[in-house]
């Protein structure tokens, strides 16, 4: 008796569509996620502090929650700023991505974890790359699509494509979960920003991203969003899992 071969699900096709000048163009969402550990030096005491009165009394951060923080200001309090900035300039030019870091402006944020979200509906034409500048504090970037699953500590450097399902969650957790960030846990992340552009051949090269994969919906588009085997998606925010954005 013949059995009938197994059926083979074919995997999801995920399309980020982009803002590209005054047009809307599409792209792959790609399963790269780069890290490193670099050596750079502790803020200052008082700069922590700042930081901590600025989160707690001005941004009262809620769990999930992800700030800018005044980084302007941090630069007058912070002289290793600069060695920060190499290092990571130093990072993605090992990448491959030659001095493309130093024509992108840098953002100073805070969250107390991340529920589990993408940014391609606002940041479809950039990828993310962040130092995380704060200590050890028991906390993992998770991208739940990919596996890739990173402990935060001063100096851990990610570049990621922000369309990527991720959030930051408790370690050892298999989600993100409101208790896990409950007040008078010293659990925030401080780090550094900055917005690369995906068009750029050398970032898309290292994220290994294809372009005009869907030009037919992307000339009918006129905002940013994340599309999923021929809809518009979204992320569960406990999960990550994947949904219709319908």
């Amino acid at each position: 008796m013949s059995r009938s071969p197994p059926l083979h699900r074919a995997p999801a096709r995920l399309v980020s569509h982009f803002r590209s000048g005054d047009a809307i163009r599409s792209r792959s969402v790609s399963d790269a996620v780069r890290s490193g550990s670099l050596d750079v030096p502790a803020p200052p005491a008082r700069l922590t502090a700042d930081w901590e009165r600025e989160t707690s009394l001005h941004l009262a951060l809620e769990p999930g929650d992800v700030e800018a923080l005044p980084l302007a200001r941090a630069r007058a309090r912070w002289p290793d700023y600069g060695r920060c900035v190499q290092a990571m300039a130093d990072w993605t030019r090992a990448l491959g991505l030659q001095d493309v870091l130093a024509d992108c402006d840098a953002a100073l944020m805070v969250c107390r974890g991340a529920r589990y979200h993408h940014d391609g509906a606002q940041y479809g034409g950039a990828a993310f790359c962040n130092l995380f500048v704060s200590e050890d504090r028991g906390l993992d970037v998770h991208f739940p699509s990919t596996g890739h699953r990173i402990p935060l500590a001063r100096g851990t450097a990610l570049l990621f494509d922000t369309a990527q399902p991720h959030a930051v969650i408790r370690r050892g957790s298999s989600g993100f979960d409101v208790a896990d960030f409950a007040a008078g846990q010293d659990c925030t992340q401080v780090f550094l920003s900055w917005e690369l552009p995906i068009e750029n051949a050398d970032v898309a090269r290292a994220l290994r991203i294809a372009f005009d994969i869907d030009p037919s919906t992307a000339s009918q588009l006129e905002e940013e969003q994340v599309w999923l085997d021929g809809a518009r998606a979204a992320v569960c925010p406990d999960s990550g899992r994947w949904r219709s954005a319908g």
